[in-house]
């Protein structure tokens, strides 16, 4: 059985410390690290090419992750403008991460003139390990779980914490480490088809990281009680996820079709 007894870490000069900011620092720094080792010794990048590319990730994908959130609780935000800027009360998500993470990337690449597709492949291994690590900061903040059930893995959540509808419930699934799990299995799979040079073509591996973290989102989601907005009771995580996998699958297999020669 799995409980969280405490959100805050510490508290310094009466600001609190949250396991959840320190968990998210510690996997964004293993996961730009590992990057960083991956890029040099696979991809015969210059020292500090990834560790220099970290801030533009880093604040493109909070802002992303922020205002992906944001438009996803639309009415509350028209009611509260202010508390967008909040983020300290929580509210973020990682589809929208990583459109932001991209698009600093982005611009990133080009002030450097480097190969966008070959710094996406680079970045996707490191993300997907952060994701898995930072999956326990909701653990602590007693979030992302799913429905009710008795086994033996289950979560413990404190009543104040539980949606209406399950008050009466006391054990839920840990949908949290299930994804943390998955990503782990997925960085595994990357990192595999990296040393083994299977990739074949710049872009292959975040094409791949987005297929198969997209299924591992959907197998969780089905799971989780607090998604944030439903289109006709599907999940919009579910949709979004369905629509990269598409898309991410049809440029992969495009891409990679044998060429006939002329």
């Amino acid at each position: 059985m799995f409980q969280a007894h405490s959100q805050i870490i510490c508290t310094i000069f009466g600001l609190h410390i949250y396991f959840y900011g320190v968990i998210l620092a510690i996997a964004i720094i293993i996961g730009t690290f590992v990057s960083e080792h991956i890029s040099a010794t696979f991809f015969k990048y210059p020292k500090d090419t990834v560790i220099d590319l970290a801030p533009y990730l880093v604040v493109f994908g909070i802002i992303g992750a922020r205002l992906y959130y944001c438009l996803l609780n639309y009415d509350f935000y028209m009611r509260f403008p202010t508390e967008i800027l909040a983020i300290r009360h929580g509210g973020i998500s990682i589809h929208g991460a990583i459109l932001g993470g991209f698009i600093g990337l982005i611009i990133y690449a080009k002030r450097h003139k480097l190969s966008i597709l070959r710094l996406c492949d680079v970045t996707s291994i490191g993300l997907v390990l952060a994701q898995a690590i930072g999956r326990w900061g909701n653990f602590f903040n007693s979030e992302a779980f799913g429905l009710p059930t008795d086994l033996p893995w289950k979560l413990y959540i404190a009543p104040q914490y539980r949606p209406i509808p399950y008050n009466d419930y006391e054990f839920f699934h840990p949908t949290f480490l299930y994804e943390s799990v998955l990503n782990l299995l997925i960085f595994i799979v990357l990192f595999l088809v990296i040393k083994f040079n299977k990739s074949k073509k710049d872009g292959n591996i975040a094409l791949l990281y987005l297929v198969l973290y997209s299924l591992a989102r959907i197998i969780v989601e089905n799971l989780r009680i607090d998604s944030v907005m439903y289109i006709h009771g599907i999940p919009i995580a579910i949709i979004v996820s369905v629509c990269i996998i598409i898309l991410a699958l049809a440029i992969l297999i495009i891409r990679n079709l044998p060429r006939k020669e002329v």
